[in-house]
């Protein structure tokens, strides 16, 4: 009898140390988990430089990690024209729009100011952004267009001597001017700092180029 009470207690007494959750177990039984989450930096601004050729975002994706860890994309269809001299931005920092409208606005009533960056005897150039104005009385006999680097070049009527012209020009569109004789005309060569398409206007006093 007295064994069978001995066997009962350390039956007993196994049973309830691994059933009670009072009872202090060994760290080594228990699984290791953790609450914390890493962080990644949080988003202030990014920017994507865009090249020469660029005139207008088609759209924008997003590709964005979920709490379960699973990678989706989300797109955004614009069709808005854009400066490629500029970065796009990717920000979470709000502005108001009507302080944008407000800019807008004076953008427009502001008037067109043109600088003259060269000036010859003959022919004068004026610039405001993505505008060029050629002041002469001279006649365009052609104009043409060559590339790496890209550059707008126009022959006028014209018997002068004047020696070769090269001038650096501190522009976002246009990098330099030369201005060269040859026998009956003399030649126009603007250097642009990327690709463009460009339309030739006749007016008054010149020619105007506006690049797009």
């Amino acid at each position: 009898m007295y064994r069978y009470i001995l066997l009962f207690s350390l039956l007993f007494s196994t049973l309830y140390s691994r059933e009670n959750p009072f009872f202090p177990i060994e760290s080594d039984d228990i699984p290791l988990t953790t609450n914390q989450l890493e962080k990644d930096t949080p988003l202030k601004r990014a920017s994507m430089k865009l090249p020469s050729t660029a005139r207008t975002i088609e759209s924008v994706t997003v590709s964005y990690k979920n709490l379960d860890g699973s990678i989706q994309e989300k797109t955004i269809d614009l069709q808005n024209s854009i400066d490629w001299h500029l970065p796009v931005f990717i920000t979470q920092h709000y502005q108001d729009e009507k302080v944008n409208s407000v800019q807008k606005t004076e953008e427009i009533k502001s008037k067109k100011i043109f600088k003259e960056i060269v000036s010859l005897p003959f022919i004068k150039f004026k610039i405001y952004k993505n505008e060029i104005i050629l002041v002469t009385k001279d006649k365009m006999l052609r104009k043409f267009l060559l590339v790496k680097p890209q550059r707008i070049v126009c022959d006028f009527k014209r018997e002068t001597s004047i020696r070769s012209y090269v001038k650096k020009i501190h522009n976002e569109d246009v990098t330099q001017i030369k201005v060269g004789t040859h026998k009956g005309y003399y030649r126009v060569v603007i250097e642009l700092d990327g690709n463009y398409r460009y339309k030739v206007t006749s007016e008054k006093n010149g020619y105007r180029f506006t690049l797009n």
